[in-house]
């Protein structure tokens, strides 16, 4: 990154490192640029939560090469591991992001597509008939896991892992 070192007091990802493709660097670029004594929070989504499982669909149509999946920092272990060099102290905490839209999971599906980069790429990425299929898979997975019994609203809970980590 293009700061100094120990440039901030608070170094936060909210769904957005976890996408780099060096994970090993982003570790310790976070814990390069937080100053000593402060503190490097993330929420990075988990494999086994929705927004995981819907990475996992993504995956059925197309996957980088060569790039660790990006889920891999919602496991405990593999934050870690991440953070053995840097973090003094590492807190890690499963919570639940509530999606709740006011329109029905095809409909949610089409948002994603039009606002969500990595659901806008792998749409790009793909020929009009994998797109057509990829759009009944999501929207499948939409429905599945959709909390109320509405063809018009969309009630989804998607687990992150909160890592919040002590800088030494």
């Amino acid at each position: 990154m293009p700061y100094a070192d120990a440039s901030f007091q608070y170094v936060v990802s909210l769904y957005g490192a976890m996408f780099a493709p060096r994970p090993e660097r982003v570790a310790s670029e976070l814990t390069r640029v937080c100053r000593s004594g402060g503190t490097v929070a993330m929420g990075n989504w988990t494999p086994e939560g929705f927004i995981g499982q819907m990475f996992k669909t993504f995956a059925r149509f197309i996957a980088p090469p060569g790039m660790p999946s990006p889920v891999l920092w919602g496991k405990e272990d593999v934050v870690r591991e991440r953070f053995d060099r840097g973090a003094v102290d590492l807190s890690l905490r499963r919570v639940n992001y509530r999606f709740d839209y006011p329109f029905g999971p095809a409909a949610v599906v089409e948002f994603f597509r039009e606002n969500y980069g990595p659901t806008t790429q792998a749409f790009a990425a793909l020929s009009q008939a994998d797109q057509t299929e990829l759009r009944a898979a999501l929207t499948e997975l939409w429905q599945t896991h959709n909390q109320v019994a509405s063809s018009h609203r969309t009630v989804v809970d998607a687990e992150y892992l909160l890592v919040l980590a002590n800088v030494a």
